[in-house]
């Protein structure tokens, strides 16, 4: 550990469900679920209105929707949340040098690099809550939950021990009387298994953690296991703050309405998930040697297989190929809703053709959305017209909106902004010209496209 307490772990509260609120006045208060929307989809963010009703991140849609059927259940807008989230990165990279973001939501910060005339517990605790008072500003409203501490584990403790809107600062000497009464699980890594491995040896806090030898941990979880757990009971993290983390894979996956059981369209879903994790390695400038795939069955089984090449490759073809050898192996006969596709042990390619310009939007990868209606073996014209729950549109007489639903050829809008009061509902045949998707340009934060 070091001497002080110097770095800083941040963590947007509930963030993709913040700043739909933040977005939608009408929703301001209110539950809110991200994530996919359909009965086969997954929660990605849960506010904290809805996890007053047991909702929570990972939870399937279904269960959330039987929970909390009030909610607002929406998409999600990835570029909303990685415009908010790049002003959140710039504001923490103007405090210090060493920022290292671990997601949209959350990064640390190393204090030893910021302009501070010491490190006390109350000059840190200062900086802090003016630095939660300038994200508020920057987000339009946001709150962010502060650790401060003397390593990366006990300023992630920290973090969570005040939410939403928190700020705890670990004062050194301290950090063991802290851990003692937690649970286990508050150690990263420490899963349901491990949970229940330490449970069936009598631990279940960090004090019982301290009082078993490293031996016997090794025992019960393994050598690398065992061996970091028994460190960060005893809150030892050397590990340093890193402005550039390594990308250790590439994935693409998708969550389907119905389950699969046409081999021949999952191995082309597979094929057109490989081309597009060999498009964003390119982009990348990355080759990978392991290709791997993810198949979650009808009951809720997931599966993965892996298959290592002799070299580096960025080819779609020679992932696709692999991919779809890999499901061979596996008994999909009872349906599959969710595929993947995915690339590791990565390197660096130094051609220079590798590096062109690509202009392509990125996906939305983090939010696990019904697939689009132009998906392979999609039969039948998407009833919803494209339109998802919580899109942002515009319509040529009433202005700006967001989709509250869409389906059967209709599509309802409620017209407001971040910037006006709650608006009016208004319905609209899918295929109204009127209607478009809006699409906020960086350059002049007004254009929009045509939906198509």
């Amino acid at each position: 550990m070091r001497a002080q307490a110097s770095v800083l772990h941040l963590d947007l509260d509930a963030f993709f469900a913040a700043v739909e609120q933040r977005d939608k006045p009408s929703l301001r208060g209110k539950p809110v679920v991200v994530g996919g929307v359909g009965m086969r989809g997954v929660v990605s963010t849960a506010s904290y209105e809805a996890r007053a009703f047991g909702v929570r991140s990972a939870m399937s849609t279904r269960e959330a929707r039987a929970r909390c059927p009030h909610a607002a259940y929406l998409s999600g807008r990835f570029e909303a949340y990685r415009s908010t989230s790049q002003a959140v990165l710039e504001l923490l990279r103007s405090c210090s040098p060493l920022v290292e973001p671990l997601s949209l939501d959350e990064a640390f910060v190393d204090l030893l690099h910021a302009d501070l005339p010491d490190l006390e517990v109350a000059t840190v605790s200062a900086f802090a809550e003016r630095l939660r008072e300038r994200v508020h500003e920057v987000t339009g409203g946001l709150t962010a939950s502060v650790g401060v501490a003397s390593s990366k584990f006990l300023a992630k403790v920290a973090s969570d021990l005040d939410k939403p809107d928190g700020l705890v600062v670990v004062a050194p000497g301290t950090e063991l009387d802290l851990l003692r009464p937690m649970h286990v699980s508050v150690i990263p890594g420490v899963g349901p298994a491990t949970v229940d491995r330490l449970r069936r040896a009598g631990v279940h806090t960090i004090a019982d953690l301290q009082e078993i030898s490293e031996e016997e941990l090794v025992r019960i979880l393994g050598k690398a296991h065992g061996h970091v757990l028994h460190e960060l009971a005893f809150a030892r993290d050397n590990r340093r703050v890193e402005s550039e983390r390594e990308t250790k894979s590439v994935s693409v996956e998708g969550t389907y309405e119905q389950d699969l059981t046409d081999r021949k369209l999952m191995e082309s879903l597979l094929t057109r998930q490989a081309s597009e994790v060999a498009r964003r390695m390119r982009k990348h400038g990355l080759s990978g040697r392991t290709v791997s795939i993810k198949v979650r069955l009808y009951d809720f089984t997931t599966l993965s297989r892996s298959s290592t090449l002799p070299s580096p490759t960025d080819d779609e073809t020679a992932i696709g190929r692999l991919a779809r050898r890999l499901l061979e192996d596996l008994d999909t006969s009872g349906g599959v809703r969710l595929l993947g596709v995915g690339v590791s042990g990565l390197a660096d390619w130094v051609q220079d053709e590798l590096f062109g310009t690509d202009e392509e939007p990125e996906a939305e990868e983090d939010i696990d959305a019904p697939p689009a209606p132009e998906e392979p073996g999609s039969a039948a014209p998407d009833p919803s017209g494209g339109y998802r729950p919580g899109m942002d549109v515009v319509h040529a007489e009433h202005g700006r909106g967001w989709v509250w639903g869409a389906g059967k050829g209709v599509v309802t809008v409620r017209f407001e902004t971040a910037e006006t009061p709650p608006g009016p509902v208004r319905s609209f045949p899918a295929d109204d010209p009127a209607l478009e998707r809006w699409v906020q340009n960086s350059h002049d934060q007004s254009s929009h496209d045509r939906h198509d």
